[in-house]
């Protein structure tokens, strides 16, 4: 049953008029673009103990102490602010008071679009809240990215969002999934961007980070969501920000020998380049929505099982909504100008000259090439093995239209395209699909498939829709 919208008077009005809701506002950087929908609605004595808005930098750092790094639009920045709100809520509110109240303290931190218009603008956005009166309180943490061209038009959406928030936190918290849908009521999709969302707490303790961000690009409120080893989400800019970034795109499903003979040799190649700061790169298993679409639908068991095997690896991984390379790279250019690298098998290479996936550009394929390579890209390709010859393929024979061919060979002459040398052989008959296929039927040998304890995270987890041997009695 779908869920009836409210207004964002609605939504305001009905959180004041709860009396068992009761917090404060802090919001730096754009004004008090959230609070002010409570006060309009009315009756919001009983629900707003405190609004205030330290625009001032020195205000604010005499508030919340300064950041190390000087800078206020930070992850760091809004919990600082949550926290200090929350802990003088419960200082200065005696629960013999307000026996039955369940206290919250929202936050923001935001840079609006700057005068020139230059950079669009971005902002975290809190809530830290109660769901019982003596409940420890949970916490709801979100980056957007404003798309708008107005300074005003971003605060008006600011402002409509962190109400959805407030009242996603106390009236849609069973379900997260609906929590996420909820703080685009009111708002177009096009006029800002959720690309991070945290939500942690007694009441969100069987929620995976990792299927939020899913959610995110699934549901097209981003193009492209990271996160870590530990699964926790991780902001995009904040990581990828003047880097070399290294990507290898695949499906993961397992991940094998062969995929993680390609990201060790291509990472080899790329610090071999003069121009790459070894110190300063970021390795990126990337997965598209397509390749989590392999069997229809998308199964979030199975993208979670690709997730354990990642993070156990110790690898960050993109999720993306990029089918295509050059979105891709065109991405990555919004965090760095840095010299990037792609890792790809010679079936991804010849896709990338596959006209046929480009007839929605203007200029087809020759814009898509100019959107990757007028970039400081290099693109390192496996090795392929023909199993019906026996035959290793690799640039050199790789299949692509007779006009487009000066093409390629003007790309690797130049030295954007190369051939990785360094492989191993012995591993190029491992294709995922088939060791998938005998993990599920527990055929004998795919062990051998995989990298070292992979095997042992798959049984003891029973990922891939492994099943123990049920041994007789």
């Amino acid at each position: 049953m779908d869920r009836y919208i409210l207004t964002t008077p609605q939504k305001a009005l009905k959180i004041n008029l709860d009396r068992t809701i009761y917090g404060t506002f802090a919001e730096i950087g754009a004004g008090q673009e959230v609070v002010r929908h409570f006060f309009r609605a009315g009756a919001a004595s009983g629900t707003v103990a405190k609004a205030m808005s330290a625009y001032d930098k020195d205000f604010s750092d005499a508030i919340y102490g300064r950041e190390e790094d000087g800078r206020y639009v930070t992850e760091v920045r809004l919990r600082k602010m949550i926290n200090q709100e929350y802990r003088l809520m419960i200082e200065r509110i005696k629960k013999e008071k307000m026996p039955n109240t369940c206290f919250f303290a929202f936050s923001n931190t935001v840079a609006t679009i700057d005068f020139t218009k230059r950079y669009k603008g971005h902002g975290w956005m809190g809530c830290k809240f109660q769901l019982a009166p003596d409940r420890e309180p949970n916490e709801v943490i979100i980056h957007v990215r404003m798309k708008e061209t107005e300074a005003s038009l971003q605060q008006e959406t600011l402002g409509i969002m962190g109400v959805n928030l407030i009242y996603a936190c106390y009236f849609i918290h069973t379900d997260p999934n609906e929590m996420l849908k909820a703080l685009y009521d009111n708002i177009s999709m096009d006029k800002i961007e959720i690309d991070m969302v945290h939500m942690s707490g007694p009441d969100f303790e069987g929620v995976d980070n990792r299927l939020l961000s899913l959610q995110l690009v699934k549901n097209g409120f981003t193009n492209a969501v990271i996160f870590g080893p530990e699964g926790n989400n991780l902001l995009p800019a904040g990581l990828l920000y003047k880097k070399h970034i290294l990507a290898i795109r695949g499906s993961f499903r397992p991940v094998t020998r062969v995929n993680m003979d390609m990201i060790q040799t291509g990472y080899k190649y790329f610090l071999e380049d003069p121009r790459v700061d070894k110190d300063n790169v970021e390795v990126l298993f990337e997965i598209t929505l397509n390749n989590l679409k392999s069997d229809g639908e998308i199964d979030e068991q199975d993208f979670i099982d690709r997730a354990e095997i990642l993070c156990a690896l110790g690898q960050k991984v993109l999720i993306s909504n990029f089918p295509q390379y050059y979105k891709l790279v065109h991405y990555f250019e919004e965090f760095t100008k840095a010299r990037m690298g792609l890792i790809m098998g010679l079936t991804n290479l010849e896709d990338i000259f596959n006209e046929t996936y480009y007839r929605s550009l203007p200029g087809g394929i020759l814009e898509a090439m100019g959107v990757m390579f007028s970039r400081d890209l290099k693109v390192y390709v496996y090795p392929a093995k023909d199993q019906q010859t026996g035959e290793i393929g690799n640039i050199e024979t790789l299949k692509v239209h007779p006009r487009l061919r000066p093409l390629l060979e003007y790309l690797v002459f130049n030295g954007r395209i190369k051939n990785i040398q360094t492989y191993d052989p012995e591993i190029l008959d491992i294709f995922s699909r088939e060791v998938l296929r005998r993990i599920r039927d527990n055929e004998e040998g795919w062990e051998d498939c995989l990298p070292e304890y992979v095997d042992e995270i798959i049984k003891s987890k029973e990922l891939f829709g492994y099943q123990k041997p049920v041994t007789a009695k």
